[in-house]
């Protein structure tokens, strides 16, 4: 025997299936839905973006106040400071990348031999701790290998602290350069 209930729920699960059937999905297409496609990203007739374009936010044009701080629903915004992080980039630009989080502030790289010490290998690891461009807000730990003459494994050998210094005052000066130039309208 069919209970009340599962008649209420089998009646509107049929109703619920009837009104999205004759949701008219997109106007422009007689209601069938459009895969996005390169050459469909201009405005369509009726004067409307399609789905290329930027959509408003659910927050407003001005984004949401937390805690005092705007908080902007567009910024798109990485969560550290951009000029430590592009200037971080360019410094190690050299070598080949492991990873790279722009949110967590940290850029893993690979191991890379220069050409003038093939037995030699290095291998970097940046931090950066903040949304402030602050001296205090890049760190670079540098590893360091080397390989017998003879061929053999890879050794660990110790960096002094100078190296790393060299390379967290190398990013700083970049991303001050990248702050100057963006403030004189430079790019």
């Amino acid at each position: 025997m069919i209970s009340i209930k599962n008649t209420l729920i089998a009646l509107f699960s049929v109703a619920l299936l009837a009104g999205c059937s004759s949701m008219n999905l997109n106007p422009d297409l007689g209601g069938e839905a459009k895969y996005p496609t390169g050459a469909s990203k201009e405005a369509t007739p009726g004067g409307q973006n399609d789905i290329y374009s930027k959509p408003d936010s659910i927050f407003g044009k001005g984004g949401i106040s937390l805690f005092g701080k705007k908080q902007s629903a567009d910024s798109g915004a990485i969560g550290v400071n951009s000029y430590l992080w592009r200037a971080a980039l360019d410094t190690v630009s050299f070598m080949p990348l492991s990873s790279a989080d722009p949110f967590g502030g940290v850029i893993l790289t690979d191991w890379y031999t220069p050409e003038a010490t093939p037995n030699e290998r290095l291998k970097l690891n940046v931090f950066i701790f903040d949304r402030q461009l602050r001296s205090d807000g890049v760190q670079v730990k540098v590893f360091r290998q080397i390989r017998p003459a003879k061929g053999g494994a890879w050794k660990d050998t110790e960096v002094t602290p100078a190296t790393a210094r060299q390379l967290e005052d190398t990013t700083l000066t970049r991303a001050r350069q990248l702050r100057v130039a963006e403030m004189n309208g430079d790019k």
